[in-house]
């Protein structure tokens, strides 16, 4: 086939390397001219055998061993009797050695970025001894190298970042590829670098691998990101040579070459005039295509009529600029606003100034909404006052509110009760005018806080609320009176003049000068002999004696009465009694006893015969008790009628029927019907006397049930009872009954006690009456007449 010149200089340039090797290792040394080499004990020679390196190909493909080169030794005839052996790297497993011939081949491929050379030793022997016939010598077997590994980046793929509107020839990074051949023969290493993606944007130094910007004004917010393709190539870039690639990403980062614009030269924002303070009005952003600090901006009203009634700030996050209230809005006093705003960036960069100011305004207009609001009162406060002298009626003060709505809707009052509880105040619904309802008492209450409601008459959901503070004006219409309650006494061995109290006064009153009060004994007690009243012109007064010799067993206690008088006007006064004890008082003029009724007692007798004698007294008394309860134990009755018929009440548990009169009195079927409703009652740990004090309470029902519960509540009493004996007994009962017929037959019910009555009728009842009718009937065997 026909070769270019390129390709024929390659041709011969590898053709003339093998000639080389080859020749290098098929080469023997020559011999040395030294004495022959003995054995030990024999004299030594010189060496008969000398090698230098041999070179053998990497990345061998033949099916045959591949030669190396050859060992010979001058003691070598040729007649066999010389064997050689190969020891060392590789020895065996890699290379072996003909014994005969020392031939060297190299038995698997080798790849030179594996291992790069290989030391063995050699070592001639006598094939029939066994001994060396030459010294052991070491030699090294070098690979030689072929291009057989591509250029690699061991760092890839890359990112970089670089400014955007960055000028031509801006480094952005440098890449790196590396060559597993070997570096110092031949160009099998030398790498240069291309791109192979990315252009016209960036390039790459073909030696150095940095890549650079190629294009002025790269704009991020055009494009903000590139991805190259860079490849490197052995060889020096000549056909025939390996390559391999890697990736970049290029990203172009951000510089503030962007001014803030308005998106629109005017807003307007209608707002509510009830919004209150702080509230958020509007929101504007300035767009901005720039990102992060270089998009921050700052807001300010630079002009407009609303300065003082709005703000606005910057949202950090959002950067938006933030409208608020600082003022409250009144519909009535102004319907809208108008603000010039400017946004700005915080961060300029001085490169790019010539595209412009990065600042920019707008007009923002904001419309206040008419709201129906509450009535307003012309004062937060109102204070007033009102004397407690006042009458039902007196007018205190005006309260005024309007609606500060432009349809001016009437307004009507009325008092907040629960800031009035008791009533004290009323107001006229129209005009607002305050009167008190009922008596006022300062002393009771001496300022009233009330809260007044305004509301409009077209809306009564909309109520104003205004605040007033009544304070009521004092006038003497409290008397002044002791300022304690006094505990006086004097000695039985007082002596004139001396002072046993001293006395102050208290008034509910609150003049403007302070309490003047003035002290002296009422008219009664003015010429009494026993004590005296010196007024202290100070608000005090001194009670003094004006005798000596008071004695408790003439009179313990007595009573001086004293006037105050205030100093108000009108003035008032009053009279307190002070009570002044007679005492029994020690050398110091301390008191020790006040009683009086040790001084009744009879002479002669001691406390200790007082105490015999109420220790008597009720010694007595437990013998009555006593005497009581054990009768009472006894059942014994107090009064018996041996004219009473006790039938009735006679129980007898081991009776068997009271023959046929008794029958007349009672049922003595019902003893034995015991199937009734009874109330249970359990036993208490108490004396029978207690017990039977309770008796249950009859309803009305028939008088066979009456007597039946009757006569059972009493069995069940003596059964339950602890202390009756545990043999039969006579109870004695006494029960009449529920009443009769007759009703009463008292005489009270009559004129007169000679009442002329007819009781023949009595005879009509029965057996049960006779008695009756005998005492009040007037047959001819009539008692009385």
């Amino acid at each position: 086939m026909k070769l270019g010149k390129v390709e024929f200089c390659h041709f011969l340039q590898i053709l003339a390397l093998f000639l080389c090797l080859s020749g290098m290792n098929q080469a023997e040394l020559s011999r040395s001219r030294s004495k022959p080499y003995f054995q030990s004990g024999r004299t030594r020679t010189k060496r008969s055998w000398v090698w230098n390196q041999f070179f053998v190909l990497e990345e061998y493909m033949g099916t045959d061993p591949l030669y190396v080169g050859k060992l010979h030794s001058d003691v070598d005839k040729g007649d066999g009797s010389i064997k050689y052996i190969l020891s060392g790297e590789g020895a065996s497993s890699i290379f072996i050695i003909d014994e005969n011939t020392g031939d060297i081949h190299a038995t698997k491929r080798l790849d030179r970025e594996e291992q790069a050379y290989y030391t063995l030793r050699a070592q001639a022997l006598d094939r029939l001894t066994n001994k060396p016939v030459e010294p052991e010598s070491e030699f090294v077997i070098k690979i030689q190298d072929i291009n057989d590994n591509e250029p690699k980046f061991l760092d890839g793929p890359y990112t970089a970042g670089v400014p955007e509107m960055s000028p031509v020839g801006t480094s952005v990074v440098q890449v790196t590829a590396t060559d597993a051949d070997d570096p110092t023969y031949g160009n099998s290493a030398r790498v240069v670098y291309s791109i192979l993606q990315g252009q016209p944007y960036f390039s790459v130094e073909p030696k150095t691998g940095v890549i650079k910007t190629a294009l002025p004004n790269m704009d991020r917010e055009a494009k903000d990101q590139y991805l190259l393709v860079i490849q490197a190539k052995d060889m020096v870039g000549q056909n025939g040579g390996l390559s391999g690639t890697t990736s970049v990403t290029v990203t172009l980062t951000d510089v503030n070459d962007n001014p803030p614009r308005f998106p629109r030269r005017s807003y307007q924002y209608n707002v509510p005039e009830s919004l209150p303070v702080a509230s958020v009005v509007a929101r504007i952003k300035a767009a901005d295509a720039d990102v992060g600090p270089n998009a921050e901006m700052e807001y300010k009203i630079v002009d407009g009529d609303g300065l003082g009634v709005f703000k606005i700030s910057v949202d950090k996050d959002t950067q938006e600029g933030i409208i608020t209230i600082q003022k409250e809005l009144d519909f009535e006093a102004k319907t809208s606003y108008t603000l010039r705003i400017e946004a700005a960036n915080m961060h300029v960069d001085p490169r790019f100034l010539s595209l412009g100011p990065f600042s920019d305004m707008t007009t923002v207009k904001i419309i206040v909404e008419d709201v129906d609001e509450p009535p307003v009162f012309t004062s937060r406060l109102y204070s007033m006052v009102v004397s407690e002298a006042a009458k039902v009626g007196t007018i205190i003060g005006t309260v005024a509110a309007h609606d500060p709505d432009a349809s001016n809707s009437p307004v009507r009052y009325s008092i907040d009760r629960n800031t009035d509880l008791e009533r004290y105040f009323n107001i006229d619904a129209n005009s607002g005018v305050i009167t008190t309802a009922k008596s006022l008492d300062r002393e009771t209450n001496a300022i009233h806080n009330i809260t007044v409601l305004a509301m409009e008459s077209q809306n009564p959901a909309q109520i104003g609320r205004g605040y007033v503070a009544i304070t009521i004006l004092d006038i003497n219409d409290n008397a002044p009176e002791f300022a304690m309650e006094y505990e006086t006494t004097v000695c039985e061995n007082a002596q004139p003049g001396q002072v046993i109290q001293k006395i102050s006064a208290i008034d509910k009153d609150d003049p403007p000068n302070g309490h003047q009060f003035y002290f002296s004994l009422t008219a009664e007690a003015a010429n009494n002999h026993n004590f005296t009243l010196q007024d202290n012109k100070d608000n005090t007064a001194t009670v003094l004696t004006r005798r000596n010799g008071f004695r408790r067993q003439e009179q313990s206690v007595f009573y001086l009465p004293i006037f105050i008088v205030d100093s108000g006007s009108p003035s008032l006064s009053s009279t307190n009694t002070l009570t002044i004890r007679v005492c029994d008082c020690d050398a110091d003029g301390i008191a020790q006893t006040c009683n009086a009724e040790a001084y009744i007692l009879p002479a002669g007798l001691s406390t200790g015969a007082l105490i015999a004698i109420l220790a008597c007294v009720l010694t007595l008394l437990v013998l009555v008790l006593l005497i009581v309860t054990m009768r009472r134990r006894k059942k014994e009755p107090l009064i018996f009628d041996e004219e009473r018929d006790i039938r009735e009440n006679i129980v007898r548990y081991d009776d068997e029927g009271g023959g046929e009169e008794d029958t007349e009195a009672f049922d003595m079927a019902a003893l034995r019907n015991l199937n009734i409703i009874r109330d249970t009652k359990t036993r208490r740990d108490v004396t029978p006397e207690i017990q039977f004090l309770s008796r249950p309470t009859f309803k009305s029902i028939p008088d066979n049930v009456i007597f039946r519960e009757f006569i059972w509540e009493r069995l069940k009493e003596a059964d339950v009872d602890p202390c009756a004996p545990p043999y039969d007994s006579l109870q004695t009962y006494a029960f009449e009954g529920n009443g009769s017929v007759a009703e009463s037959l008292s005489s009270l019910d009559s004129i007169s006690s000679n009442s002329d009555q007819n009781y023949d009728y009595l005879s009509d009842w029965g057996p049960r009456f006779k008695r009756l009718a005998d005492m009040y009937g007037t047959g001819p065997d009539c008692l009385y007449s």
